[in-house]
This record gives C-alpha cells, structure tokens and sequence, in this order.
C-alpha cells in the first residue's frame, strides 16, 4: 500500500483526489503545500499530490517556486479533479442570517468569485489555512452568521446546512503527482522542466521556444518568475513528448548548450502522461487508405491521444469493420478513386460520425460524400499541401473547405490542424478547385512538358544551369523535383477534373497566342500585353513575391559558386 501526503482535511478536495488515484492509500493531511513536499523529500510518504491548475482560479502560483525545491524525485502523473463547491452555514431559524462573514479555504474564494458578487457582495471573506478546524469552532460558538464555501460532502460532514449547491460551473483542479521513479513513456506524454537562475540575455526566451518550434514540439506551458534571492530569471516549460523523445532530448540539449549556454542549467522535473483540460469530443480516428500520408497523421492523432485504425487494400481489418467502431473516418487514398471509394464506404457511416476527406479535388469529391451520406454524418474535405516527408505542419499550406453538414467534429479536426501550425485557408468547393489547378496542376503539368521537351532535343541537364538566369532557374527547379519523386502523385494531380481543367486549357490557348506575337517579332504587342497583365496584379502581391524572389535568389546564387 502506497502513502499520499495531500492537503486536508478528510473530505477535501485533495483528499478525494488521492482517494481517486489510489483508493487503498495510506493518506497523509496536511494544511499547507510546503508540508506535502517536505513530506515527500523525507521520505515520509510514497507520493505527494498537489494542486497546480484550477480552470476559474488560474495557476496555482505556490507550486512554481515549489518545484524549484524538487531535488529528489519527478513528477510522474496528473489527475483532473471537478470541484463541486457548496455554500452553507448552521441551521437558520424562522428568519435566515445573511452571512457577516465567509470562510474558505485560499484557493475557493477566486473560484466563486462571481456567486459570491451576487449574493453575498457584503460579507468579509476570511480565509483559513484548517478549514475543519474554523468549522468546529463555528458550531462551538453557534455563529449562525458565518458561511462555509466547500464541498457538500464535508459541509454535510460538519453538520451543515447546504444553502446553495455548484456555485462555481466549470470548475476543475489539476493536480501534480510526485514520485521516486521517474515514468515510463505512455505514447500521450508532457515533459517539465525548470532552468536554474539565469544571466540576461536579449532574445534569449525568442531562442528557447524557437528550438521547440522549428522541430513541431509544442509548448503546453510556460512560465518565468524572478529568482527571490538572486533577481534573476527562472523558466518553467512543460512541453508535449516524453524525455526519452530524440527529438525532445534534442532541443533539450540545444538550448542547454547553444542558446543559454551554461551547463547543467536545466533540470528535469519529470515526464508524464499528458492531461486534458479541454474536454475533447473525439475519441478515434479510422483511417480509408493505409498510405504513407494516413500513416504521417495517424501518428500525429495517436500523439494527440486519439485511438486510430488503418485499414487498406491489404490489411486483415476491412473498413466495413473499422466504420461502425470509430467517430471519424477519414478518406485518403490515390485522387482519381477518391470518389469511388466514397461511393462504396460512405453509406456505411451513420448519424453522430463525421467523414473527412484528405483530398485534392473538392467539388465532385464532396458532391460524392453529400449524395451517400446521411444528413446526420459531418461532412469536411482537407487538402494537405505537403507529403509524408514534412517534418511537421509548422507553416505549411492546408486547404479547409467546409460544408453545410460541418459541425463540432470537423471543427476539432481543424483545431488539430492550428494548433501544429497549418498555414490554413477556406475555400469554396470551386474555389478550392480553381486555385489548385494555378498552384498545382498547371506547374506540374509545365514541369512534364518542360522535361519532354529537354528529351526531344537531347539537351544534356549539366548545360542546363550554365545557360539559364536565376528566373529561368525556377522552372528547371520545379520540373527536377517532380520528377525526383513518385510520378503516380502528380499524374494524379494532372488528371484532377473540376474547374482546374480550365486554367490548364486557358494556359494552353493563351501560350499559343503569346508564341504567334514573339515569332511574328510583335514586340509593341508583347509589351502591351505584360503591361496589361501587371495592371491586374496589385503592387503588394508583386512587391511581396519579388522579396521571396530575391531571397531565392540569393541562395541559388551561393549554390552555383
């Protein structure tokens, strides 16, 4: 049997909380946080629980300098307690006593701030560091014109009456778990850790979070607080992963050695498994297409702490298994059996789940999805503008369009996506189509000419960049890496049907034209029609790109030499 050092007395919140962890516990009371931890680094007790985080109260700000103390131990586990809080006092009679005063606990008052505004905005709040003791003493001395604010369950305890119940909604405290042994890895986890009093440094924090940003490690929490005796700054991180993480360990130990540059700067405070305070609707994922893209998400759900499943051509568990067991499916297969596939699966979703689509074409994919669907499934398409390859999400461009049937379900699929730093934009299903057949399917389609038409005329590729400017240099770019990669990818993208087609066929006419006035030597016409085309382009598009240009350029120019 394990032994919990808590805030009491029996019955308080921190005692319900340890019971809750460990229900056989030899549990420990005591009235002050610093005690629990003096508890634990004596070895006292097993474990120490305190609270750190209350959802109307804030941050518990006690704990931050009390961790700095932790030199023995981690912390290993969180549990999220909802906090029913009650207001009572003795038993009135014919005629009730509007409290004088209020006692409770510190932490309760900021919790009902609001109820005790309205109802009570005249009475003294005391605060009491033994909150069993004051009531003991109240029914001692029958101060009818005293109240409690605590649970029910230790209102009813004292023998109190229960004027009011749940007077502060939404009300949840997360508490801290100490222990000996640092925790395994979960797959759903959070690491904590605290730098020791640092020198000042400008940019210093902008350098800190950078090293998490740049490798998609997100920052659950973080905060700083001056050094009592020294003055000078100390960090808090909590951040998502396990310390065992390659990734983690490595920004870890990047901003340890490049960024603060003093050893043994940081310490540890544990790794654990995450926690929720938002309350997620979501509970799994099934995934249509067992690609390496489903593959690149489903890790990313399963980090998040989403169940998934795969299903695929060759796996042993079919979707018309995998359906009936999940909230969402999720469509991600090759564009040009997009919408058969939806045809065959898509009827087997019922009210309550939603359908994504991790597509390319929007207008005849979702017409699909709307016809076989009930009205009761949501209904969204996603189109990723990255491969398998990206390291993260972290400014990359993603393509949302949402439908009518687009309800809480989608909207935490697109949470999901902005909070790993998705560039995201909202189309229209023949918007989405239009912009795509600019931005993908006639480059590509440019690329594959371009790279024919080097074949045709036996152009040796080392020539290529001696004879090219760096503008001219960007096409050659763009057709080597299509070609550089899975050609069934941009056939796809090619043979995308929609609105797209009709800017490839535009492209088509109007190069013809462009061709007919350069042979004809029509230079006045050739300049009046690049004017022409100017004046529909605004000066910030053109002066934005020309500043990306640049850059390109200056990068091309260092990789010629």
């Amino acid at each position: 049997m394990i032994s919990i050092a808590t805030l009491g007395p029996q019955g308080s919140d921190g005692y319900r909380a340890a019971l809750q962890y460990a229900p056989n516990a030899d549990i420990h009371l005591y009235n002050r946080i610093p005690d629990i931890i003096n508890a634990f680094l004596k070895e006292d007790v097993d474990c120490a629980l305190v609270p750190i985080y209350n959802t109307r109260e804030g941050e518990i700000k006690e704990y931050f300098r009390l961790m700095e103390l932790l030199r023995q131990g981690y912390w290993i586990d969180n549990l999220v307690l909802p906090i029913h809080l009650s207001f009572g006092c003795l038993k009135q009679g014919k005629l009730p006593v509007t409290p004088k005063v209020i006692i409770g606990r510190g932490s309760v008052f900021k919790q009902c701030e609001d109820y005790i505004s309205e109802y009570y905005p005249d009475s003294t709040l005391m605060t009491v560091p033994d909150i069993g003791t004051a009531m003991q003493e109240i029914k001692k001395e029958k101060r009818l014109d005293y109240g409690i604010v605590d649970s029910e369950e230790l209102l009813l305890e004292y023998g109190f009456e229960i004027k009011d119940r749940e007077i502060a909604a939404h009300n949840r405290t997360r508490f801290a778990i100490l222990g000996a042994t640092l925790s395994s890895e979960s797959g759903y986890d959070a690491t904590a850790v605290i730098t020791k009093p640092l020198k000042d440094r400008v940019g210093m924090l902008v350098d800190i979070l950078g090293e998490f940003t740049k490798r998609g490690i997100n920052i659950l929490d973080l905060r700083s607080e001056n050094d009592i005796k020294s003055q000078k700054l100390q960090i808090y991180l909590e951040v998502e992963g396990h310390i065992g993480n390659d990734l983690l360990r490595e920004a870890l130990k990047c901003i340890e050695k490049e960024v603060i540059h003093e050893d043994d700067c940081l310490r540890l405070l544990g790794s654990f498994p995450r926690v929720d305070m938002r309350v997620k609707k979501i509970r799994s994922f099934g995934f249509i297409g067992s690609g390496d893209m489903s593959v690149w998400f489903a890790e990313r759900l399963e980090n998040e702490g989403y169940q998934t499943m795969m299903t695929g051509r060759s796996s042993t568990l079919r979707p018309e298994a995998m359906i009936p067991q999940v909230d969402v499916v999720m469509i991600c297969v090759p564009i040009s059996v997009t919408a058969d596939t939806i045809r065959q699966y898509g009827p087997l979703l019922q009210d309550g789940q939603a359908l994504i689509l991790l597509a390319g074409e929007s207008e005849q994919t979702l017409k699909a999805a709307t016809n076989v669907t009930s009205q009761g499934v949501e209904l969204m398409l996603v189109h990723n503008l990255w491969g398998p390859q990206a390291l993260s999400m972290k400014d990359k461009n993603t393509t949302v369009v949402r439908t009518p049937r687009s309800g809480s379900f989608c909207s935490e699929v697109e949470a999901f996506l902005y909070k790993h730093g998705a560039d995201i934009s909202h189309d229209s299903p023949t918007q989405h189509d239009l912009l795509m057949g600019v931005g993908q399917k006639l480059p590509t389609t440019i690329s594959v000419a371009l790279a024919k038409t080097l074949q045709q005329h036996a152009i040796d590729c080392d020539d290529i960049g001696t004879h090219s400017t760096l503008t001219s240099l960007y096409g050659i770019i763009a057709m080597a890496r299509i070609h550089n990669q899975n050609p069934r990818t941009y056939a796809e993208i090619m043979a995308t049907g929609g609105d797209g087609q009709k800017i490839v066929r535009s492209f088509a006419e109007n190069l013809l034209n462009v061709i007919e006035l350069a042979e004809s030597q029509k230079i006045p016409e050739l300049c009046d029609l690049m004017e022409n085309n100017r004046s529909s382009l605004t000066e910030d598009f053109l002066n934005v790109r020309m500043k990306q240009s640049r850059a390109v350029d200056a990068v091309l120019s260092k990789s010629l030499k």
